[in-house]
């Protein structure tokens, strides 16, 4: 379904309305309504206007039997939106895949994180989805998604724990299934010594 941007501005200008606050009375609040619902519709969250497994079919080639090895995609800048608070969480993605029928390129594989993080989402459903997309779409062997992020709903309120980051891991394939796998995955996962 479409986004309503006009809807979207007076839900947002009735928010700010509820709270005391009027856009129409302050003039730093001047286009306030427009420009936040245009943050979230157009930025946000736009993974939602994203089929990311379509994207993997599309953007993947074959395999040569002859490849093997595995695909490390580090520092994937990662921006979601709590679900509870509707507040940012930022950080990086680190995903780690062993090829299996198809490869898709390095930048697609951004991209699907992407497309999994820019909604309303926890950050363990991003992960769980993107390996699973790699699994189901590319026939990866085995995936697994490390996601760090500082979330702003623990930084801002309640226990205002500015420096802290959340870190989640997910696995599937041979990943998932055999602890030797998983082991090998975790020391990929881990960032390299300087």
């Amino acid at each position: 379904m479409p986004a309503d941007r006009a809807r979207a501005a007076q839900a947002i200008s009735d928010f700010l309305e509820a709270l005391g606050v009027s856009p129409s009375e302050d003039p730093e609040l001047a286009g306030t309504p427009e420009r936040v619902a245009a943050a979230f519709i157009d930025e946000l969250l736009e993974g939602y206007r994203v089929d990311a497994q379509a994207l993997l079919r599309a953007e993947s080639s074959l395999t040569n039997d002859a490849q093997g090895g595995f695909v490390v995609v580090r520092d994937i800048a990662v921006t979601t939106v709590c679900p509870h608070h509707l507040l940012p969480a930022r950080g990086q993605a680190t995903v780690v895949y062993e090829p299996g029928e198809r490869v898709a390129g390095i930048g697609t594989i951004a991209r699907v994180v992407l497309a999994y993080a820019r909604r309303l989402t926890l950050q363990e459903t991003i992960g769980a989805k993107v390996v699973e997309a790699l699994v189901s779409e590319l026939g990866a062997k085995g995936a697994a998604c490390r996601l760090t992020l500082k979330h702003e709903c623990m930084a801002s309120r309640g226990e205002r724990q500015m420096g802290a980051r959340v870190e989640t891991v997910a696995f599937a394939g041979s990943f998932d299934a055999s602890p030797s796998a998983r082991d090998l995955a975790v020391t990929l996962l881990r960032e390299p010594n300087p």
